[in-house]
């Protein structure tokens, strides 16, 4: 029984708890009370090594200030390096979702830093008399400026990821824009045909959409980078130097080599959750945005004999398991759908963070949850959607073609040439009578063939050409 368990106690009593594991007590209690969403801590490696990179500057930053022997830090900034190298990350056990504003989480990463250091100075697990988990891995913190910050770290990182995702979509909208350049089609408006435009025009629409929320996002990183950690457990900074903040701080930048700046005033800092809910309307925005992209691919590729067919996208897989022939656009279908769970994600973070009192916000969990669960689904799914669809698109041509000349939008084009009263009158009679707007503008003599076929032309059409020369 002593080779293979240990015994560890904490306020509440004493437990069992097997030496194959580092974690401890207040993981293990933490373990038993909170299957909730049935997701560890393990499950997001970046919050795990954000975790490390808070100890490790601590650790740092607390031996300069001789509170913390040099052992005992290289012993713990060595135990960081392991997590750095997603070693251990097993052992975060958690539930993501708990109570205790994050406590449970501080604690898994206490007691897991505490005990591989234990092990790299030569000790046994749970031997916290040389190395312990609050006194020496959590000197000078606590969960409230501890795990904030580290959900701030991590997220970062995934903005970073999601920036580079959507770079990828961005570039295969801009390949297709460039490839269907000249053709031309017709734009529609509720529905309805407008005016005409080129594929590429459309596609690189969708492109620059893109791009505007890639620099969107790096604004909201810098929202992102402004932390707490230093302030302790309400943001005074009891329990640590008065260089503590600003050292650690410095430290921090130091080991994540990233541009982290402390907030002006921690005790705002510590119970303000605003930032989250700024970068969480930040991703449901741009998932509204991707979701209305989707709608149109599924739409420009409606038919294809009964559709509009403008357009085809990569058959995936089979449609239908009674229709032979089908093929249904899943990918578009899917990316749809994680956009519909990212705006549900943003109602909890929402009433998450209004859901804050007085000094601290208790459901900082929840809020991480759903803003990880956020990013890692749409990075995945903006991936597919690159690879999986929008590079594989190809045109219908002909059919964008034969569309614009026997659309009555066609008579817009001509407006500046024969007047509102008489393109309204062509519109009319085309509709009338189902034929084209061409054949009735010639057979009233309201332009010539050749001033008909200059003005529709397909750069004429699309692009600003009206010199005012002409007087109606």
């Amino acid at each position: 029984m002593k080779n293979k368990y240990r015994i560890e106690c904490d306020l509440l009593g004493e437990k069992e708890i097997s030496n194959k594991y580092y974690y401890g007590i207040q993981t293990l209690r933490a373990k038993e009370n909170f299957s909730i969403s049935g997701v560890p801590l393990s499950n997001f490696p970046k919050l795990i090594i954000a975790l490390a990179q808070v100890k490790k500057a601590s650790a740092l930053a607390n031996n300069k200030l001789g509170l913390l022997d040099d052992k005992i830090c290289d012993a713990i900034c060595s135990a960081c390096d392991e997590l750095f190298a997603k070693k251990y990350h097993k052992q975060f056990i958690v539930d993501v979702i708990q109570g205790g504003a994050g406590t449970s989480t501080n604690m898994n990463a206490n007691e897991v830093i505490a005990n591989i250091a234990l092990e790299l100075i030569g000790k046994k697990k749970g031997e916290y008399e040389f190395i312990h988990p609050n006194n020496h891995v959590n000197m000078s913190q606590s969960t409230n400026d501890v795990y904030p910050t580290a959900v701030r770290l991590a997220l970062y990182e995934y903005l970073c990821k999601l920036q580079n995702k959507m770079k990828t979509l961005k570039e295969s909208f801009l390949s297709k824009a460039k490839e269907f350049e000249n053709i031309i089609k017709m734009g529609r408006t509720q529905l309805q045909d407008a005016v005409p435009m080129t594929l590429g025009q459309e596609f690189n629409s969708f492109a620059l959409m893109i791009d505007d929320d890639i620099k969107v996002i790096e604004m909201a990183k810098g929202l992102v980078a402004q932390m707490n950690l230093g302030g302790t457990a309400i943001g005074t900074g009891i329990n640590t130097d008065s260089k503590y903040a600003a050292l650690v701080k410095e430290k921090l930048e130091e080991v994540t080599n990233r541009p982290f700046v402390t907030a002006c005033d921690l005790v705002k800092a510590t119970q303000d959750t605003s930032t989250f809910v700024h970068v969480s309307g930040v991703l449901k925005s741009i998932a509204t945005k991707i979701s209305k992209i989707c709608n149109d691919l599924r739409l420009l590729s409606s038919g294809p004999r009964t559709g509009i067919n403008e357009i085809n996208l990569p058959k995936m897989q089979p449609g239908s398991s009674i229709m032979p022939g089908k093929v249904n656009p899943v990918i578009p279908e899917v990316v749809n759908q994680v956009a519909f769970q990212v705006i549900g994600y943003d109602t909890t973070i929402s009433l998450a963070s209004e859901g804050g009192q007085l000094q601290l916000n208790v459901f900082e969990p929840i809020i991480a949850y759903n803003l990880f669960q956020s990013v890692n689904m749409m990075c995945n799914a903006f991936e597919t959607l690159a690879f999986k669809c929008v590079d594989g698109i190809t045109a219908n041509e002909d059919v964008c073609k034969n569309q614009v000349l026997n659309s009555i939008g066609l008579v817009t084009a001509l407006n500046p040439y024969i007047g509102y009263h008489n393109a309204t009158a062509v519109a009319k009679e085309a509709l009338d009578t189902n034929r084209s707007v061409y054949d009735i503008v010639l057979e009233k003599k309201l332009l010539s063939k050749e001033q008909l076929d200059e003005y529709l032309k397909p750069e004429n059409m699309t692009h600003p050409s009206f010199s005012g020369e002409c007087k109606l």
